[in-house]
């Protein structure tokens, strides 16, 4: 699984940073989002599409 985000619809939320800590992080000065890893590890993958789900802004895609 791989997946991208869009960071200008990025609101900040913090939602994926919940959901799959061990994917996304925010960046300290405006929150955000940032990929720590493209290519998901199986084990962090249910977070990741949970992510996806719950982004207000849309900011995540999931490519399987």
């Amino acid at each position: 699984m791989k997946v991208e985000i869009d960071q200008d619809k990025c609101i900040g939320a913090g939602q994926c940073v919940v959901a799959a800590g061990a994917v996304f992080t925010q960046r300290e000065d405006d929150g955000i989002v940032e990929l720590l890893v493209a290519d998901v590890p199986a084990d962090s993958e249910d977070g990741v599409r949970d992510a996806e789900m719950v982004c207000p802004a849309g900011a995540i895609v999931v490519h399987d």
